[in-house]
């Protein structure tokens, strides 16, 4: 061996231990320092290749077994010269193994070190979207605004629509996204909105910031799918076995026949769908229960009239806005208010007495019981349901009981209807001859107030959808 080369190989074969305390504390400072940098570098890019944060463990093993790497290199290098180190002394061992604990210990240092540095670099060099919270001196002098979503435990649900599924929850959890900084508030929940639905497939999303860009509130749902969202209350989707017409689309009209014995139409409704030989066609229930599985039906296509119902629940189905009904709480901000000072689009309201008022005028002033139907959007909607609540300090009667739910007037009003025997009302307004039925015992039927004829109304209110939750749809 060259003798210029042993004293390099001997320096770094000599024997250390805790017998040298400065020479020991200087070689454990190093192992620290050598460790923080292998875990930092190795975060920096794991973060740059792969947009997101190393696991712990990559780095500790890392860490730990540069330190290991060292010790086994120096110890052959001894051997290799002629030296016969005291591997296995109990000296030895005991600083070997807090070498590898205090490379383990600062690894995780190294780590966090690395993966702030890389999202602040990446940031400032144009990135639109981080998964890791930014330094506060990033985003004080960077020309964006950083939007961070809650954990995954903090994002809700809307009640409107599906739940979204906890691996969405999770890819979306603590995600950072870029935004210019000299943007509005409404510009920045707009963009924020469309990209979490382009680029993460979300349905619907209900956020509040504040301009700073911090959420304070943030939901998500995901798009109804399947045929029974579509379906309207008492009706239902059948698949039989026919012969279309060869230009029957989707949202026909349509009749079905059947021929054995006899011509006999048998049905009427929508086409929803056609595969081969098989249509599926929506109708109301009492139709569908007289159709059978045995034999083939004929399909007789109506010409097209306007269906303002199909269109707008096409419509709101496929936009940000959805359609709700809120009961105006007694003591709440809404009451007395009036629809021009509402962010939501009032399409009708139920007073607690009196007819429906369908598109009420915006100098129309709410009053405590009424049933108001909304089109807006979800975060609108939130913020009309919780202007409508009554609030918990209200005493007396009315303030003390709790505003009904949209679901549970509805429920009322449709009970009434239901109790309501209309033929037997007509059969006394016969037999007496007489116009006025206000004479009657129970006094459901008077011409005097128009009882009956605001039933009507309310029955042909009641037809109207409505989900458990209250929310309304065509």
């Amino acid at each position: 061996m060259s003798p210029s080369l042993v004293p390099l190989t001997a320096l770094a074969a000599v024997d250390v231990g805790f017998a040298r305390p400065r020479q020991a504390a200087v070689t454990l400072v190093t192992f620290a320092v050598v460790a923080t940098l292998v875990a930092g570098g190795a975060a920096l890019a794991y973060r740059w290749y792969f947009r997101a944060e190393i696991p712990e463990g990559v780095t500790g093993l890392l860490g730990v077994s540069v330190v290991a790497l060292y010790l086994n290199t120096t110890s052959l290098g001894s051997v290799a010269i002629g030296d016969n180190p005291a591997l296995l002394a109990p000296e030895s061992v005991f600083f070997n193994l807090v070498s590898l604990g205090v490379a383990a210990v600062t690894a995780p240092v190294g780590r966090y070190a690395g993966d702030r540095l890389a999202v602040d670099v990446f940031a400032l060099s144009g990135a639109k979207q981080l998964e890791g919270e930014l330094s506060g001196m990033v985003r004080a002098v960077g020309r964006f605004t950083a939007v961070t979503l809650p954990p995954a435990d903090e994002i809700r649900d809307m009640d409107t629509y599906d739940p979204a599924s906890p691996e969405k929850k999770a890819e979306l959890a603590e995600t950072t996204l870029l935004f210019p900084r000299k943007i509005s508030e409404a510009e920045l929940r707009d963009r924020l909105v469309s990209r979490l639905k382009d680029e993460y497939s979300v349905g619907y999303v209900d956020v509040d910031l504040d301009a700073d860009g911090s959420v304070e509130f943030f939901a998500v749902g995901s798009r109804a799918a399947g045929l029974g969202p579509t379906l309207a209350p008492g009706s239902a989707a059948v698949a039989v076995a026919a012969d279309p017409p060869n230009n029957a689309t989707v949202g026909d009209t349509v009749q079905l026949w059947r021929d054995d014995p006899e011509p006999k139409r048998v049905a009427t409704g929508e086409l929803r769908g056609v595969a081969g030989d098989v249509v599926t066609v929506a109708l109301d229930e009492s139709d569908a229960e007289r159709l059978t599985e045995e034999g083939d039906y004929r399909l007789v296509t109506l010409p097209a009239e306007p269906q303002a119902d199909r269109e707008f629940a096409s419509l709101l189905r496929t936009a940000d806005e959805t359609m709700a009904s809120v009961a105006v709480g007694v003591g709440s901000d809404l009451d007395g208010s009036t629809v021009g000072e509402v962010g939501a689009v009032v399409a009708a309201v139920r007073p607690a007495e009196g007819p429906v008022q369908p598109i009420p005028p915006r100098a129309y002033a709410f009053g405590a019981g009424d049933l108001v139907y909304l089109v807006g959007r979800p975060d609108a909607i939130r913020r009309f349901e919780t202007a409508a609540a009554s609030p918990p300090d209200a005493d007396g009667e009315a303030g003390g009981a709790e505003t009904a739910s949209a679901a549970a007037r509805d429920a009322e009003l449709d009970d009434i209807d239901e109790g309501t025997d209309f033929d037997a009302e007509a059969k006394v307004d016969e037999e007496t001859g007489s116009d006025d039925a206000g004479g009657s015992e129970d006094g459901t039927a008077g011409g005097d107030d128009g009882t009956a004829g605001g039933d009507d109304a309310n029955r042909s209110d009641a037809d109207t959808a409505a989900d458990p939750d209250g929310t309304q749809r065509s």
